[in-house]
């Protein structure tokens, strides 16, 4: 803990206040903001019911101001991620070996193909082939349309005209498409702007699934990585929201990025991402472009990051407007979080906002009930914008595709798969569900996975408290005391989407996958265990349901399966021949029940303006040593600049003391599986929602 100083000590006797009046009409403020129609997931929905400490709690808002909550990654050297500096050095712009004359390149003059193509077909195909030419090597950015040459029922007088342009004329491609009648056909010309030489796409498998666009410059010296590395700031984006930016901005494909986790929307974040052959200077000079985005500390690699390569991240997370009975409640319960912990519940974040929890539709897809599935996608929800509801209710109302493809926003990625898919495929409700991005539409099984857990660490708990290790509990085993060998297990982490998951309050999240060679992880504990006393409360762990997992042999294991038969669903048997829809088909994997925060501190402090940041962030730091030229608006420019960070001195704040607020802020150090809503839940006792915490606002 940071020792408090004696101004702020002296401050706080004004401050605390008895916390039991407010947090009853707190509550009940909450509760009438949902009987409106404001029905989101609870946390006792989804298996959350349960603390490590007795402790009374306090009152605290939760990212009233999204600088409040400030996330930096830590890589797996255990090294934080911060972004100290925006310049590029002069040796980090790679030097492209010279690009060597091609035959697959645009020549400069084709006057002799054009004359040599007249013998081919009539005056007019040759004026409409020199015209294409003329706008692919005139160098227009603006979209070249195709042309079609005269009808011709003469086959072997079509195969000549391929034949010429796939040798003369290598940047373009022709097809055959039907003529006036049924007797003719034409000859279709257009550019070939996949640069593939006219062959389709590898396949996925063929890929080697490779997370970035191999597509790139064929002249990077081979002696250079080819990836550039860089530091990600944002202020109140998601990751893929920022890429996407970045992306259009380089004319590269969003899967050219690699990074190992998303990172929450509302807050400032900083973490690594690799691009494929982009120069520096390149995306450094964006940073005059971006809005609440910022790009630096650039190195070239030889690997690009994959999802998971990560070690976990630091947090730095301010509560305002604290109100608690004493100091020494705020004092027991912070060092008690410290000490002991909290409980490693999936956070709400995992089930989404919306009034459809991503639990509900994994269930339908466990049990193949493919059309319930889409349903819940795109039938209208509660607490939605209108904008969005509205196309729900006019895709329900009148089943108009296209129509309702007009009205969705692209964010909602799942239901526009979805209905893209039914547009080719009436009635296929299952390979709609296919259409949906791999990783996102796998994210709805893995949420049904986190309420089996979080309902049987609850249960954990009720049964056998916090302090030991019972009879029949499921422990990681002490196979190298220096790395727990749960923490060595592969992370499968998840995209998500806005539609899903409220990108507002994402944590970094992972299914905790088993490898098959690793078997001997876990172990059950029996008396011989206890009595030598091997295993701590901090060994505990609790599967995540798959073929592979072995499950505790005391009763826990009954919840399991009890909650998914209750929901028509057995963890032993499939129902439908879907693999990837079926948990006998997913390998599980372990997650620790109790989860303790590295190098956790934190302090209280006083202020006046909620708008003053009370923590620093990395852009701070850099703008305190060199200002930053930032081509924003007044309200961008507002939010993205530097204060002083320190909280005013208790001699200021009272003058006027009833506008004096108190605020904890802390850091801590989490597992990139974990969430920091979850260790806050255990400091607060109070709920962690998204609509709890406007009303305290």
């Amino acid at each position: 803990m940071k020792a408090l100083n004696k101004s702020v000590s002296s401050c706080l006797v004004s401050l605390l206040k008895p916390y039991s009046s407010f947090h009853w009409t707190s509550t009940m403020a909450a509760t009438a903001k949902t009987s409106e129609g404001m029905k989101t997931v609870d946390e006792s929905d989804v298996g959350i019911s349960c603390f490590i400490s007795q402790l009374p709690g306090f009152r605290g808002i939760l990212k009233q101001r999204y600088a409040d909550f400030i996330v930096n990654e830590v890589d797996m050297d255990g090294n934080v991620v911060r972004l100290t500096s925006l310049d590029v050095s002069p040796e980090m712009d790679v030097k492209e070996e010279d690009k060597p004359k091609s035959s697959d390149d645009v020549p400069q003059s084709y006057a002799s193909a054009i004359e040599s193509f007249r013998s081919l077909c009539s005056a007019n195909d040759a004026e409409r082939l020199e015209t294409l030419v003329n706008q692919v090597t005139s160098g227009t950015e603006d979209e070249i349309s195709p042309v079609v040459l005269d009808p011709s029922s003469d086959k072997s007088k079509r195969t000549a005209i391929h034949n010429f342009v796939k040798e003369k004329l290598k940047f373009l491609v022709t097809d055959t498409v039907d003529g006036p009648d049924p007797t003719s056909k034409c000859i279709r010309v257009r550019v070939n702007s996949g640069n593939s030489g006219g062959k389709r796409p590898r396949k996925r498998k063929e890929r080697g699934d490779k997370p970035f666009d191999s597509r790139g410059s064929e002249h990077w010296p081979a002696d250079v990585g080819k990836f550039l590395k860089f530091h990600l700031y944002k202020e109140n984006k998601d990751t893929q929201e920022a890429l996407g930016l970045i992306g259009k901005m380089l004319g590269v494909q969003p899967k050219s990025f690699g990074f190992s986790g998303t990172k929450d929307k509302r807050s400032v974040s900083t973490q690594r991402v690799t691009v494929f052959k982009q120069q520096a200077s390149k995306l450094a000079a964006l940073n005059k472009r971006l809005f609440g985005i910022k790009v630096g500390d650039f190195c070239l690699v030889k690997e690009g990051l994959l999802l998971g390569q990560l070690m976990g991240n630091r947090f730095t997370i301010t509560l305002r407007g604290v109100v608690a009975d004493s100091e020494e409640t705020i004092k027991k319960s912070a060092e008690s979080l410290g000490k002991d912990g909290f409980i490693n519940y999936f956070g709400l974040q995992r089930f989404g906002s919306g009034s459809v929890p991503t639990h509900h539709v994994g269930a339908a897809l466990l049990k193949g009930e493919w059309k319930e599935a889409v349903d819940m996608i795109l039938d209208p929800r509660e607490s939605e914008r209108n904008v969005v509801n509205e196309a729900r209710e006019y895709y329900k109302e009148t089943g108009d595709i296209d129509g309702t493809l007009r009205q969705l926003p692209r964010y909602l990625v799942a239901e526009r798969a979805i209905l893209q898919c039914l547009k080719k495929c009436p009635g296929n409700y299952l390979q709609a569900l296919k259409g949906i991005p791999r990783t996102l539409r796998m994210m709805y099984v893995h949420s049904y996975q986190s309420y089996l857990w979080n309902n049987a660490a609850s249960l954990r708990v009720q049964k056998y408290g916090t302090n030991q290790v019972a009879l029949g509990d499921l422990v990681s085993t002490k196979v190298d005391d220096a790395k727990k060998t749960v923490d060595i297990l592969t992370s499968e982490h998840k995209e998500n989407s806005e539609e899903a998951l409220d990108c507002d309050q994402l944590d970094d999240t992972a299914v905790v996958d088993l490898p098959g060679e690793r078997s001997d992880l876990v172990k059950v504990i029996g008396i011989e265990d206890i009595e030598a006393g091997t295993y701590s409360t901090s060994d505990i762990v609790l599967p995540l349901p798959g073929s592979r997992v072995i499950y505790p042999s005391n009763d826990i294991a009954e919840i399991f399966h009890d909650l998914a038969k209750k929901d028509g669903i057995s963890l032993t048997e499939s129902i439908h021949g879907v693999k990837e829809f079926s948990i006998t088909s997913m390998t599980g994997g372990y997650r620790r029940v109790f989860q303790k925060p590295i190098d956790f501190e934190w302090e209280l402090l006083t202020y006046t303006d909620s708008n003053k940041p009370l923590a620093e962030t990395d852009l701070d730091r850099i703008t305190m040593e060199k200002p930053i030229d930032k081509a924003a608006s007044a309200e961008e420019t507002e939010s993205m600049k530097t204060d002083s960070n320190q909280p005013e001195s208790c001699e200021t704040v009272v003058k006027d003391a009833e506008q004096t607020q108190l605020a904890l802020k802390m850091a801590l150090t989490l597992p990139s599986s974990c969430y920091a809503t979850m260790a806050i839940r255990e400091l607060l006792k109070t709920s962690t929602s998204v609509a709890y915490h406007k009303t305290l606002n």
